[in-house]
Order: C-alpha cells, then structure tokens, then sequence
C-alpha cells in the first residue's frame, strides 16, 4: 500500500494536499545517489525519528534521535541507507543539526529495507528551510504541515505498526518492519 503520493501541486495523503519542496534537479524515475532528485511515486511511511531536546515523543515507536546519530549515504558501507552511529569512516548524514530540519522525520520506503547500492538513500519527509529552497532529494514541509501530516501519517501507519510496541535499537525496529509491515 502507497500512502503518499507526489504530484504537481504537492504531496498527496488521506486526501489531502501538502505544499512541499522537492530535490533541487526535480523528479526522476531512475532516482541514483547524490543526484538532487526525488523519486516518483508512492511510499509508504515506515518509521519516524525525533529530536527529544525539541518536541516530545509523538509515538511509542518513534526512534529519538541521539548526539552521534547518522544515516549512511555511502555506497561503499556495508550499512548503506541505515541509520548508524559515529564514528563512521564512510559517507553519511548527521541527523542531530543544529536547526531544525529534522526535528521530525518521516521515513518512507524508497530503496528501503533492502537497499540498491546506488539507487538513492532514504527519503526523508522533514521541515523546509524555506518555500524555495529545494533539498537534495527528501520531500519537505512547512513544519505548520510536517505536524498536522505528522498526524495524518500516523493514522496510517497506526494500520501497520502495534501499539505500545517499542524499540531498543536500530536493528529492532528493523526486524520489527520486516516482519510486520506489508512493503
């Protein structure tokens, strides 16, 4: 099941239209790493990351995102497309910034769980810098949108994910998704 859906005039889910920015090069079916452009299509969301010194846990299952937590961008990490921890001697993105983009982050399941090398890491759905500044591929949000979306996504992924379910590590909520969610 696709819960979002990416068209001309925003991000589309539960029947509403969000205002989004997308990948600095635009849309592409033959979405590749680095290239700037969001993929089309449907995703389905499949996890979600907070920061807990900004906002409170919004589910049970949501990951709190740490310090020294990353997402690995380097098709040469035998963890390509996973969140990890420093140090890391490969390519990768820090999750904990200093602004507030990724205060909330929805993860949907683009080359997710079973990564392509090279394909494309996560696309994340986060807060936009600005109405015109395009990011490098994630979709992002208004952060008036990302909270109200955050919670039209959950009524969706309350569908898949148990409640009171929660996670240790990483690989867990891995498992977890794997063995629960129809992808």
């Amino acid at each position: 099941m696709k819960n979002l859906i990416l068209t001309p005039s925003g991000l589309r889910m539960a029947n509403q239209v969000f205002p989004c920015v997308i990948g600095k090069n635009g849309v592409s079916n033959l979405k590749r790493e680095g290239d700037g452009k969001t993929p089309i299509g449907g995703h389905a969301i499949v996890g979600m990351l907070y920061r807990p010194d900004r906002i409170t846990r919004p589910r049970k299952w949501a990951l709190p995102i740490r310090p020294h937590d990353i997402w690995s961008d380097d098709v040469k990490d035998p963890n390509y497309n996973l969140m990890g921890t420093l140090p890391s001697s490969f390519r990768h993105e820090r999750l904990f910034r200093p602004d507030h983009l990724y205060d909330l982050v929805i993860i949907t399941n683009w080359n997710w769980p079973y990564a392509v090398k090279g394909r494309g890491s996560a696309i994340f759905i986060h807060s936009w810098r600005q109405k015109v500044y395009p990011t490098q591929g994630c979709i992002a949000l208004s952060k008036e949108n990302l909270f109200l979306k955050k919670k039209a996504a959950l009524m969706v992924a309350n569908n898949y994910i148990k409640k009171n379910t929660s996670f240790k590590k990483n690989k867990d909520f891995l498992n977890f998704l794997l063995n629960n969610l129809k992808l």
